[in-house]
């Protein structure tokens, strides 16, 4: 008497693990359209911004963009006006065209500095034991609890003229931006390094690499999903600040949102400029998220789903 054949396992009545349960819903049909008709409203309210900025500043009180627009006479030269001429209630006022590359100057700064001390205190707290990581870990998290409120006045004794002597300048404003990101830098960056496979950890240990190589050849390449995650999310609130950098900053370092908040004038005699100068301090920011955005959402995916 032949023995049956083993019967072979149908994978289409297999359950499906949480990540390819995720990928279909976030996939599927509705979520798609859900997508777009985010996407849709807001873009409407970026569109509308970039239309009003083009109006004449002797059309912008009396009539709306879309009537500008049938009309013809829509101009960028309040970009011009707003980037290479004085504006404001001074005539001896500086373009935002510098205060554009102070934002550049304190933003790069502030996201690369966060980024490396955070990358290196997350590996340090989630693959190197030591006596009082875990007080240290819960220390570091709860900081982020804080409110910046409390800290600037401290923070500005110990580097303002009786301290260090840096506030003002642009070596203040980084490190204050720094010390204000690390928390949340070492938390995210941990919570990501720590899921790492310890098989991979461990190979590279076996193989004779040291904790440095182990760092640069395994946990940076891995991580860059995190990291690029972290970075839209500095960058966006540094380059949107404009507390700390009027705190620890001065006139030669004021970013881009300082003059903004001033250019209507006075009773908004110059209102105008004002649309044009926010959607140019939008520009470098849509750029860097729309560059990153594949690794900014693989850094929010990862590790939500096993399976």
């Amino acid at each position: 008497m032949a023995t049956p054949a083993p019967a072979i396992p149908d994978e289409t009545k297999q359950p499906k693990s949480k990540a390819a349960k995720a990928k279909e819903n976030l996939t599927s049909p509705w979520a798609t359209g859900a997508a777009i008709i985010i996407a849709a409203l807001w873009t409407i309210p970026t569109i509308g911004l970039f239309m009003t900025s083009l109006v004449p500043g002797d059309q912008y009180r009396t009539e709306a963009w879309w009537d500008v627009l049938l009309s013809g006479d829509m101009t960028f030269e309040n970009f011009g006006y707003v980037l290479f001429n004085s504006f404001g209630d001074s005539s001896s006022a500086d373009p935002l065209l510098g205060n554009l590359m102070n934002s550049i100057v304190v933003t790069v700064p502030t996201v690369v500095f966060p980024l490396v001390i955070g990358l290196m205190a997350a590996y340090a707290f989630a693959w190197i034991p030591f006596k009082g990581s875990n007080f240290l870990f819960v220390f570091i998290f709860a900081l982020q609890v804080v409110p910046i409120q409390l800290a600037l006045i401290p923070l500005l004794r110990l580097l303002g003229p009786n301290g260090v002597g840096i506030a003002g300048e642009f070596p203040g404003v980084w490190l204050a931006h720094t010390i204000f990101a690390m928390p949340l830098a070492v938390f995210l960056l941990h919570n990501f390094i720590a899921q790492i496979p310890s098989d991979i950890i461990e190979a590279a240990r076996v193989d004779g690499a040291s904790h440095t190589q182990i760092f640069f050849r395994v946990i940076i390449p891995l991580s860059l999903p995190a990291i690029a995650s972290l970075a839209i999310f500095q960058f966006l609130w540094v380059w949107n600040d404009l507390l700390v950098s009027a705190v620890f900053g001065s006139i030669n370092t004021y970013p881009l949102t300082y003059p903004i908040s001033n250019l209507a004038g006075s009773y908004g005699a110059t209102a105008y400029l004002v649309p044009p100068a926010a959607f140019i301090s939008m520009i470098i920011p849509l750029i860097v998220f729309f560059s990153l955005q594949r690794y900014f959402v693989r850094g929010l995916l990862a590790g939500s789903t096993k399976g």
